[in-house]
């Protein structure tokens, strides 16, 4: 394309989920911006995450999708005329460019209703091969990189342009979110997760929220479950400077984090959030691998499970070995699950987010 091209160029971009891929998905965004000026991306996601790809200033139209709900509800989604809608919100305009960034055959189906070349990964480097087969153009991406520089990479080589800095910036405008007026120094703990090998203990929990306290931090702990809503009361039980959180949705809870001090997390999408808000972090993993798809941006810190079988990428831990008893139960015999996380004591993680925070200018 030439460069006169290019600034008008119209860029549909197929990213639907989860939280965590989604958000990895706006330093592409960014780089594609800066070197292309006046470009434009509309963005098909699910309508959960739909307020992400609002908070980028290149984005102009969001195409919600709900594809999670509607396996769940075929014929609703059919009668209703849902997914009429969507497949005429999607037909509606002719793009320059169509990016399939999901690599799934879930979103390679999409394209099928999409006015437009489509680019995506080819079968050797999408994270499931048959998607390659909808695409007009496919793309080498090697995998065995961090999620964000794949997708980095993708869209450079879509649109045509070199990738002019090492690291990606997501670009989120802090305006468009709900600023809370609380001004006091806060800690955010993202306690929940999905797979039972990624929670860490709730008495490392409980044990951290103390030495927060002790150095005059308020604990926040947010929650989304039932389940989630019990630990953060478990947790905010052993200090009265531990607070849980009103339910949020996900722009205000997104304010929050903004103004937050520091962050400490399980593997989860809000860890990505944190960090793509650039807010000092100390992210904890066992079963999975920060190396492909770790909390991504300034001031982050992976603490790694220091066992032969981590990290596993399982969601159900099979370690057979000797188990390790609870070093802060005080004699009531608890013993540490998953095992891999006896390794990550929450001394350890505090002193890791204070260095964080130092750095950052926010200790």
């Amino acid at each position: 394309m030439t460069d006169s091209a290019l600034r008008t160029v119209n860029v549909l971009v197929i990213k639907t989920s989860s939280l965590g891929d989604v958000i990895h998905t706006l330093p592409a965004l960014t780089d594609a911006v800066n070197a292309l000026p006046g470009i434009q991306f509309d963005w098909v996601v699910e309508e959960a995450f739909a307020d992400i790809p609002r908070w980028h200033p290149s984005v102009n139209r969001i195409i919600p999708v709900a594809l999670r709900r509607w396996r769940k509800q075929p014929v609703s989604a059919w009668w209703g005329g849902e997914w009429k809608a969507f497949k005429k919100a999607i037909s509606t305009e002719h793009y320059d460019v169509v990016i399939d960034a999901q690599g799934l055959l879930k979103s390679a189906l999409l394209t099928r209703y999409v006015k437009g070349p489509v680019f995506g990964l080819n079968n050797e480097c999408a994270r499931e091969s048959i998607a390659a087969r909808f695409y007009d153009h496919k793309i080498d991406v090697p995998k065995g990189q961090h999620a964000v520089e794949r997708t980095r990479q993708l869209f450079a080589k879509s649109l045509g342009y070199d990738l002019a800095q090492p690291v990606g910036r997501c670009g989120i405008d802090t305006e468009k979110l709900t600023l809370p007026s609380e001004q006091p120094p806060y800690l955010i703990f993202f306690h929940g997760t999905t797979w039972d090998t990624k929670h860490w203990p709730v008495f490392y929990w409980q044990e951290l929220a103390k030495m927060a306290s002790a150095a005059g931090y308020r604990v926040l702990l947010p929650w989304g479950t039932e389940e989630e809503l019990k630990r953060a009361e478990l947790i905010a039980a052993v200090t009265d400077s531990a607070e849980v959180m009103p339910k949020l949705n996900l722009t205000a809870l997104s304010g929050w984090i903004a103004k937050a001090q520091g962050v400490v997390s399980v593997d989860t999408g809000l860890a990505h959030l944190s960090a793509a808000l650039d807010i000092p972090g100390v992210s904890i993993y066992g079963a999975t691998d920060p190396g492909l798809s770790g909390a991504y941006g300034q001031n982050q810190r992976h603490l790694y499970a220091n066992y032969s079988c981590a990290p596993c990428l399982k969601r159900t831990c099979s370690y057979d070995g000797p188990r390790v008893k609870n070093p802060l139960a005080m004699g009531k015999g608890e013993y540490v699950e998953p095992p891999c996380f006896s390794s990550i004591m929450p001394g350890t993680v505090f002193e890791a987010l204070e260095e964080q925070m130092s750095e950052a200018g926010r200790g």
